[in-house]
């Protein structure tokens, strides 16, 4: 039996900006998820299974949260472990303005690997897919992209739409809206941005 992650992480209703750019009502804090290893391991080993058979030479994530998804799984596959890191964050109100870089001596080494791409949940995506950019421009290959929890289908959407498959242990509705017909920004309600830890000016 696979662990429900939704009844693992701390959550809250208000008004976010997400990473994306996109706003919601919904933030999950997953800054604990794995503070206990023991009792995330079994999804761990599960996206693992899963992700074999693609097999990766590689895995990466983004900081934090799916870097240490991605230490994890390589050690469970006995394979490279590499991350990419946040390199600047465009206007707020650009959609898709994050952007992500390997360290320099692991952008040597991606060239030309085969690499398994993983984040602990993935909404829209933002972060992912800045982490494939990143890839892509030290010369490696996505061959699958892997979550523990697929929040909504902006991010299953823009994998599918360039042919690179997705593995989720659990798939969930999720609300999310661009600034301009946010329904939330419409009532004023205040908007916090959490991936910075401070209210938004």
């Amino acid at each position: 039996m696979i662990p429900d992650i939704l009844k693992t992480v701390p959550h809250r209703r208000g008004h976010f900006r997400m990473e994306s750019g996109y706003h919601a009502d919904l933030w999950l804090d997953l800054d604990a998820l794995f503070a206990s290893p023991r009792e995330i391991a079994p999804l761990v080993a599960e996206l693992a299974r899963r992700l074999a058979r693609y097999e990766p030479s590689a895995i990466c994530g983004p900081l934090l949260g799916g870097a240490f998804l991605a230490q994890s799984l390589a050690a469970q596959l006995g394979v490279d472990f590499y991350f990419a890191e946040p390199a600047g964050r465009a206007a707020a109100q650009e959609l898709f303005g994050a952007a992500y870089r390997l360290p320099a001596e692991l952008h040597r080494r991606a060239r030309e690997r085969r690499v398994a791409l993983v984040d602990e949940v993935i909404s829209a995506g933002s972060s992912v897919r800045a982490a494939a950019d990143a890839l892509g421009s030290a010369g490696a290959t996505i061959a699958v992209v892997g979550t523990l929890l697929l929040l909504g289908t902006k991010g299953a959407d823009h994998f599918a739409g360039i042919g690179i498959p997705l593995e989720t242990l659990d798939r969930r509705e999720f609300a999310m809206w661009a600034p301009d017909v946010c329904p939330l920004c419409r009532t004023g309600a205040p908007l916090e941005d959490p991936t910075m830890n401070v209210p938004p000016s």
